[in-house]
């Protein structure tokens, strides 16, 4: 039986190094690539550098926040290249919720979360 995340490569990207840490050891449990950035502005580049399959994104991040981030890929992306896209937060308002699925987001967690059902979530939405 194959892991849940086996052979596709994923972009996790947090500024708590201890959710970063937690996330991609759940997501290599899965068998699932990982590559990890901190901050929003490294986060685009490694998104159009390596097309990751899904990212994993933080709303609050230093230097473009998470909303600015997936702005920027819809509009340097082609449709088709595009990520699949998990919000995570620790906002509890619809506010946000509503403005990262306006950008693309295809799932909104809010933090804290079980990281089970992050990767069913990521599971999901690579099936």
């Amino acid at each position: 039986m194959s892991a849940l995340l086996e052979g596709k490569k994923i972009l996790i990207v947090d500024d708590d190094r201890d959710i970063l840490g937690a996330i991609r050891q759940a997501v290599e449990d899965e068998q699932g690539e990982t590559l990890t950035a901190e901050d929003g502005n490294t986060a685009v580049e490694l998104a159009e550098k390596h097309k990751p399959d899904l990212i994993i994104l933080d709303a609050m991040l230093p230097k473009r926040s998470g909303f600015l981030v997936m702005e920027k890929l819809r509009n340097s992306m082609e449709p088709e290249s595009r990520p699949k896209i998990i919000m995570i937060t620790g906002n509890p308002g619809k506010r946000h919720q509503e403005w990262a699925t306006s950008l693309g987001a295809n799932a909104f967690i809010n933090k804290p979360f079980r990281m089970d059902k992050l990767i069913q979530t990521a599971g999901q939405l690579l099936s």
